[in-house]
């Protein structure tokens, strides 16, 4: 397991970008799967975007097109760059995989 914080979040008008990291602990070449989820206010936590460690991805149908998932073994961490933002996406944004624990999270709001 390794510790993972997430960054990268804040306040954005709708139609703009932001990009998320998150930074491992330790090495994330053999975490087979990393991915990112969402928590909005009131509902449950879904997957927004995976990477295997072969480089294949896979989105949520609410956001293909819009945001790209991506992982830089070297450096242990994973991005999310989101563009288009709709207000629909204001969540707290988490990155997880090989069973590490939760880390806090990062505020995205998408808002005029």
């Amino acid at each position: 397991q390794v510790q993972l914080v997430e960054s990268g979040g804040g306040l954005v008008q709708p139609g703009g970008s932001l990009r998320l990291s998150c930074a491992a602990s330790g090495s994330i070449s053999s975490i087979l799967v990393m991915g990112w989820y969402r928590q909005a206010p009131g509902k449950q936590r879904e997957l927004v975007a995976f990477i295997t460690s072969g480089g294949s991805t896979n989105y949520a149908d609410n956001v293909k097109g819009r945001f790209t998932i991506s992982r830089d073994n070297a450096k242990n961490t994973v991005y999310l760059q989101m563009n288009n933002l709709k207000p629909e996406d204001t969540a707290v944004y988490y990155c997880n995989g090989g069973g590490s624990p939760w880390g806090q999270g990062t505020q995205v709001t998408v808002s005029s």
